[in-house]
């Protein structure tokens, strides 16, 4: 797709302004005011601002402890959030007043050796990583990428400010992001840039966005920039090899952001410099249904249908949904994405937002805003879709919400949740996924699948003697069958694939459907196991009356063919990732059965 555009490559790429300078005061006062000092007021608490201190031991405690919390968010992105939040409020007030506090920013960075993660540290895809960082041989991984581009932008931001200052701080940014990304990004081949039939992810679009911003945010010759426009075009249709023409992303809404978010932002970039080479492609049908996935997957204000490592809530939605929506002609997705931001602009902000490292993503919000706020409808509620690519069911009947996950338990961010299922009513969660804990070395190793959150015994499916569903592509649903209706929407597969032989299972069909009144599920096993118990997942404390239990003040759930005692365990939610999704505790239902279990919720 995209390498087929190469032939269509300018003789000159124009060059590339993803928004107005700040020294261009008039387009600046046209961003509402409201933003404005939103950005000001963000800018003002940073005010003399030391942006701490990233000592060596600091770096290494992840290859001695595993943790990544102290470094990441008490560090790296609280300096780099930093200095952001500092441009931009510098940008809308345009007085000198944050000069200072963004000069040390850029140049705590400059100073860092390398820019990299600690748990990223490796040269080769999923093998051990490096202690320290070696300066000669720099990684560009997502993060290394994503300075590069705040530092590149702060650059063309402020470049009259702060040449006014020293000439030497622009062209220290542009010596250092060269040595960072620029060179190694043409020279050496990182596992996320494509290579024939490898899987790729997140990473694919999102480092390749921002080395285009880096590439053409700074002064580089022809040969450089089509260098760049080349791989990236690779990596672009390695990346979207991946995706179905249904356009469903295997690592869930939260991963949007990043993947098909950093698509539309690479997609951007190239259309602006390399006109009218890549233009076209925003009619392709697997574009438009990338860009709409985030669309469907949304069941209420604050939650999404998750899966893999995905939490119920993906996040705000905002002006690169609002654009992409735009780009592919997508009216329910574009009011959508507008009712979305202005929901988030009556909110407090959120500081833990990775995406406010992005300045980028901050100058499209600035200048797309005032279209944003001046949209007045209310988006349509999403139709009911089945996702063949991934095997995710999405279904909305009056008060509910279902889905239901097909495929296999080979995606990127995997859990082991073939077969499982989700359920809303009223906007609230009653059947749950709990996503993922706080990304520590376990979580992608060889040891991932001894996280409890990973496992299938964790999810709305049964175990048998205790067996677990398996992790790879080859454990997986089949003979699936989907009807989306008007009154019903139903989902029958079977799911005996996706468990090893020690489940001792010959068949088991789950059929799972939804309507106006309510969630019907019915599980038919067959084997020699002895022993099955089904889990359901809730957010609300059940209480159990027999067969009936009650779930809070949602709904009851109606259990039929349990061959003994329902319980409830009790599970405390300590880990802070999982804090921002659930209350301190919450609750898995064990259902033992035989050979047929049926549950209704309603």
């Amino acid at each position: 797709m995209f390498t087929e555009c190469l032939q269509n490559l300018p003789k000159e790429f124009a060059a590339y302004r993803p928004c107005p300078p700040a020294a261009e005061r008039g387009a600046w006062e046209r961003v509402p005011k409201n933003l404005r000092e939103r950005y000001k007021m963000r800018g003002e608490r940073l005010l003399g601002n030391d942006y701490g201190v990233m000592t060596a031991t600091d770096y290494m405690e992840f290859c001695k402890s595993g943790d990544r919390f102290i470094f990441e968010q008490t560090k790296y992105f609280p300096r780099r959030r930093a200095l952001a939040d500092l441009v931009m409020a510098e940008c809308s007030e345009y007085e000198g007043r944050f000069i200072d506090d963004i000069i040390n920013g850029i140049f705590a960075m400059l100073g860092e050796v390398g820019w990299q993660l600690p748990a990223h540290n490796s040269y080769i895809r999923d093998t051990p990583t490096l202690p320290l960082p070696d300066m000669q041989n720099p990684v560009i991984d997502l993060f290394a990428a994503e300075t590069g581009a705040l530092l590149s932008m702060a650059a063309y931001l402020l470049k009259d400010k702060l040449d006014a200052v020293s000439p030497a701080i622009c062209v220290n940014i542009e010596a250092a992001v060269n040595e960072h990304i620029v060179a190694p990004y043409l020279t050496q081949h990182f596992w996320w840039m494509g290579d024939g039939d490898e899987p790729m992810c997140n990473w694919t679009s999102w480092c390749t966005q921002n080395c285009l911003l880096c590439v053409f945010l700074t002064k580089q010759p022809l040969d450089i920039r089509t260098a760049a426009v080349k791989k990236a075009a690779y990596s672009l249709d390695c990346f979207l090899k991946d995706y179905g023409d249904d356009g469903c992303c295997n690592e869930g809404a939260q991963y949007y952001s990043h993947a098909g978010l950093a698509l539309f932002g690479a997609m951007e970039i190239l259309s602006a410099a390399a006109l009218p080479a890549f233009n076209m492609l925003w009619r392709e049908k697997k574009i438009k249904n990338v860009a709409a996935y985030i669309y469907n997957m949304n069941v209420a204000p604050d939650y999404y249908i998750n899966f893999a490592d995905c939490s119920p809530h993906a996040g705000l939605r905002g002006a690169r949904e609002y654009l992409f929506a735009k780009r592919t002609a997508n009216e329910d997705m574009r009011l959508f994405a507008a009712a979305d931001f202005k929901r988030g602009l009556a909110q407090n902000d959120d500081n833990s937002d990775i995406a406010r490292i992005n300045l980028y993503y901050l100058a499209l919000e600035a200048f797309c805003a005032a279209d944003i706020l001046a949209e007045t409808q209310a988006p349509a509620q999403p139709a009911d879709i089945y996702y063949d690519s991934v095997g995710v069911l999405i279904a909305r009947k009056g008060r509910y919400a279902f889905a239901a996950k097909a495929g296999g338990n080979g995606d990127s961010h995997n859990h082991n949740d073939t077969g499982s299922v989700t359920l809303y009513k009223n906007g609230e969660p009653f059947l749950i996924d709990v996503g993922v804990e706080t990304y520590c070395k376990k979580t992608f190793s060889p040891q991932r699948y001894e996280i409890w959150t990973m496992q299938s015994a964790w999810h709305n499916l049964p175990t048998f003697d205790s067996a677990m569903q398996h992790d790879g592509a080859q454990f997986c649903a089949s003979d699936v069958e989907t009807s989306l209706e008007a009154d019903k929407a139903e989902i029958k597969m079977q799911l005996a694939g996706a468990y090893g032989e020690e489940a001792h299972l010959t068949s088991f069909i789950r059929r799972a459907a939804l309507t106006f009144d309510g969630f019907e599920m019915k599980d038919e096993c067959c084997g020699s196991y002895k022993n099955a118990v089904l889990t359901l997942m809730l957010r609300e404390k059940p209480q159990i009356d027999g067969d009936i239990i009650k779930v809070g003040d949602l709904g009851e759930i109606k259990i039929t063919g349990a061959s003994g005692e329902i319980t409830t365990e009790t599970v405390p939610i300590t880990d802070l990732r999982l804090r921002t999704a659930w209350p301190d505790t919450i609750y898995r239902l064990q259902v033992p059965f035989d050979g047929e279990i049926e549950v209704s919720a309603e």
